[in-house]
C-alpha cells in the first residue's frame, strides 16, 4: 500500500517538475531589421519574420513555452502565425509545432524532419516518441525551397549530414539574415547527433556553405548562443577543423578513444564547454564520427 501511494504521488510530482522548469523562462526579443527578429527563451533560438502577410517562425522551442512565444510574437505584429519552418527535428526546435499547427500554422521542413518526427527516435537510449500528426511538417523539400512572404524571399537550403540528416539553413538575403539552426552553436561546443545522421565532415561542409552565402554585415542566428557575425562563424569553422585535425592525428596512429587526452584536444577552446557537451563528450562525438565515416 505504501509503495502504491509513493508511485501515485511521484508521477504527478515528476510531471510538475518537468513543467516547472519552464515557468520562469522569459522570452527575450532581439530586433535585427524592421521585419526580422530573434527570440531567446529555452531551447533553440527562434527567428521571426513579421509583416502584412502575418508571421513566420523559424523553429519554436519547447511545447510548454508556446503560449509565451505566442505572446511575445503578438507584441511584434497582430497578424496570425502563418508558417513555422523547422531547421531540424529536435524537440527544443520543434516542440511547439503541435500548438501552432493546431492554431492553423503551416509547418515546413526538410523531408527527413517529417520522417524522424513520424516515428519513435532512440538517441543513445534517450527515447523521443513519435509526434502527433498536427505537429508534423506538411510541406517538405529535398534540397532547397523558396518561400515568398512579407515581401521577402526566404531560401531553405538543405545541408546534408551535418548536425543531423535533415538540417536546413534559412537564408533571407534581402534582410541579410541567416538562421543556421544547430549547424552553428555560438560560443559553445556543438552537438553532432550521430544517431540522426550527423557527421563532423558534414558539419564542416555546412558551415562552409553558410560562409559562401554571407558577407561581413550579415546577422547570423545560431541554434544556440547570441547573435553572430561572419567573423564569429569563420572562427567556429577554424575550431571545427582544428578539433578534427587533432583527433585525426591520434586515429592515424591507431590510438583508441580511451588513449586520447581530451584536455589536449580542446586546448584553446575550453571556455566553450557547457553542461550538455563537455570536453569528453565533444571528443567522443568527433572520434566516433571520424572512425565510422
Amino acid at each position: 500500500m505504501k509503495a502504491f501511494f509513493f508511485l501515485f504521488v511521484l508521477v504527478p510530482i515528476t510531471s510538475l517538475c518537468s513543467q516547472s522548469r519552464f515557468d520562469k523562462v522569459e522570452i527575450k526579443t532581439n530586433l535585427l531589421t524592421d521585419q526580422v527578429y530573434m527570440l531567446e527563451g529555452a531551447g533553440g533560438n527562434i527567428g521571426v519574420v513579421a509583416g502584412k502577410d502575418g508571421i513566420l517562425l523559424i523553429d519554436d522551442q519547447y511545447g510548454p513555452l508556446a503560449p509565451k512565444i505566442k505572446a511575445a510574437v503578438g507584441k511584434l505584429s497582430d497578424g496570425p502565425i502563418q508558417y513555422v519552418a523547422n531547421t531540424h527535428w529536435h524537440g527544443d526546435h520543434t516542440g511547439s509545432n503541435e500548438f501552432f499547427g493546431t492554431e492553423g500554422a503551416t509547418i515546413v521542413a526538410h523531408q527527413n524532419v517529417r520522417k524522424r518526427m513520424s516515428v519513435e527516435q532512440n538517441r543513445e537510449g534517450r527515447i523521443t516518441p513519435a509526434a502527433p500528426e498536427v505537429a508534423l511538417p506538411v510541406i517538405t523539400f529535398g534540397e532547397d525551397l523558396q518561400l515568398y512572404f512579407n515581401g521577402l524571399e526566404l531560401l531553405a537550403i538543405h545541408v546534408d549530414n551535418a548536425h543531423t540528416d535533415g538540417d536546413a539553413l534559412i537564408w533571407i538575403p534581402q534582410a541579410n539574415v541567416l538562421h543556421m539552426g544547430d549547424v552553428f552553436f555560438h560560443l559553445r561546443y556543438p552537438f553532432i547527433d550521430l544517431s540522426s545522421g550527423g557527421s563532423v565532415d558534414g558539419l564542416i561542409g555546412a558551415v562552409e556553405t553558410a560562409l559562401f552565402l554571407i558577407d561581413e554585415s550579415t546577422q547570423i542566428i545560431p541554434g544556440h548562443g547570441p547573435i553572430a557575425s561572419k567573423s564569429d562563424l569563420t572562427y567556429y569553422l577554424k575550431f571545427l577543423k582544428t578539433i578534427r585535425l587533432r583527433i585525426k592525428s591520434y586515429i592515424d596512429v591507431g590510438r583508441s578513444l580511451d588513449q586520447i587526452d581530451s584536455s589536449k584536444i580542446v586546448e584553446g577552446y575550453e571556455e566553450w564547454s557547457w553542461g550538455f557537451i563537455n570536453d569528453e563528450t565533444l571528443v567522443r562525438l568527433f572520434y566516433k564520427s571520424l572512425t565510422t565515416e
